[in-house]
């Protein structure tokens, strides 16, 4: 009998834990601020996107954050690298998204990175970002790299600061 008194208790605490994995939209804008570039020690690896999956038609969402983008794009300094909306399920383990954009070379892009997120009270975030030089060839010559963390709250726009290179990210509950 005591132990049915306790399951209302078990309950509260356990059922939160079991709808903690939901459906979430991602937003994200890299963009370069006022500055020179500040060029990594090593250039973007081969395995930049190991064990992440790829942004496709299925995951793929129109972005919300147009405004945002194009105030950058016209502000003295700063351009807009890539902008990217997707939609990925999020949990305790992390869950990694490998993003790029541009022109392929040589199997890099100019700009190519991952987003690792992980979600319990709030969302954990982890960028990594390659802002990569390519030679008259086409070979990588020179990396810049973004590297953050964080830790956001749904629903709210997240400015990330790293030199002369930002990050604007959302994760909206769906």
């Amino acid at each position: 009998m005591r132990a049915l008194r306790l399951l209302p208790l078990l309950f509260v605490l356990l059922v939160p834990s079991a709808f903690a994995e939901g459906l979430y939209q991602i937003e994200l804008i890299l963009f370069r601020q006022p500055g020179d570039p500040l060029l990594a020690g090593k250039t973007v690896p081969e395995d930049w996107a190991a064990g992440a999956q790829k942004i496709n038609a299925e995951n793929q969402r129109t972005p919300a954050l147009n405004d945002q983008a194009a105030k950058l794009a016209q502000a003295d300094g700063y351009r807009v690298l890539l902008h990217q909306a997707w939609q990925q399920s999020l949990g305790e383990s992390p869950s990694k998204m490998s993003l790029s954009a541009g022109k392929q070379q040589f199997g890099h892009s100019p700009v190519e990175g991952t987003v690792a997120l992980t979600q319990a009270r709030f969302v954990d975030v982890q960028t990594d970002f390659w802002i990569n030089h390519f030679s008259a060839e086409g070979f990588v010559t020179g990396s810049e790299r973004l590297q953050q963390a964080a830790r956001v709250k749904a629903g709210e726009l997240t400015f990330l600061d790293h030199g002369n290179l930002g990050v604007l990210i959302r994760v909206n509950p769906l």
